[in-house]
């Protein structure tokens, strides 16, 4: 999985799953549609405008892929459909010096690399791609790197060895599992002792 992106960012710190989709669009039972509601109550004015203050409304953001976040994104309640809402408008990793637990393993089961990098280096992303809208960042989840030439900034990022594998491989914990259906039947017929 590599990414070579621009990036969307949005310095607040703990934004909660509330911020990322409003309770109120919870209604769908799968994935798609979620999108066009992500950050709703930032993204939109009262009158149901777009709001052209807000970074996703920016034109020049339109094709970024990459988040970078304030500390602390995906806080509050559990709810997959932000992890949904993120995958749907087309985010495909997301950069912040922590997540909130659920949140972060609903990212990587949705197919969202979330990267936690050191505040130091979160704040100069942040800084330099809101000084300039085209800024590229390169990610190489083979290689487990993030870099952004311009800076001159090239990291490393930690990611446990069974979610790198299931997002080099396109799937979630379920599809894996169903992956490997032929081996565990086998090993249950090998260890199943008749009464």
């Amino acid at each position: 999985m590599q990414i070579n992106a621009t990036a969307i960012p949005l310095p607040i710190d703990n934004i909660d799953t509330d911020q990322i989709i409003p309770a109120k669009f919870l209604k769908q039972v799968d994935k798609l549609g979620y999108g066009k509601n992500l950050f709703y109550s930032w993204r939109y004015l009262a009158n149901g405008d777009a709001n052209p203050d807000f970074v996703l409304n920016q034109p020049e953001r339109s094709s970024a892929e990459i988040l970078i976040a304030g500390n602390n994104f995906g806080c509050g309640s559990s709810r997959e459909h932000a992890a949904w809402a993120v995958a749907d408008y087309g985010i495909k990793a997301i950069i912040s010096t922590q997540f909130a637990d659920i949140f972060k393993g609903n990212a990587y089961n949705n197919g969202i690399l979330p990267i936690e990098l050191d505040k130091t280096h979160v704040d100069q992303l942040i800084q330099k791609s809101l000084d300039t809208a085209g800024l590229v960042i390169d990610i190489d989840l083979k290689s487990q790197t993030i870099s952004c030439d311009v800076l001159g900034m090239k990291e490393n990022f930690d990611i446990h060895p069974f979610k790198k594998q299931c997002l080099m491989q396109g799937m979630d914990e379920t599809e894996f599992l169903l992956n490997l259906r032929s081996e565990i039947q086998a090993y249950e017929t090998q260890r199943s002792i008749p009464i």
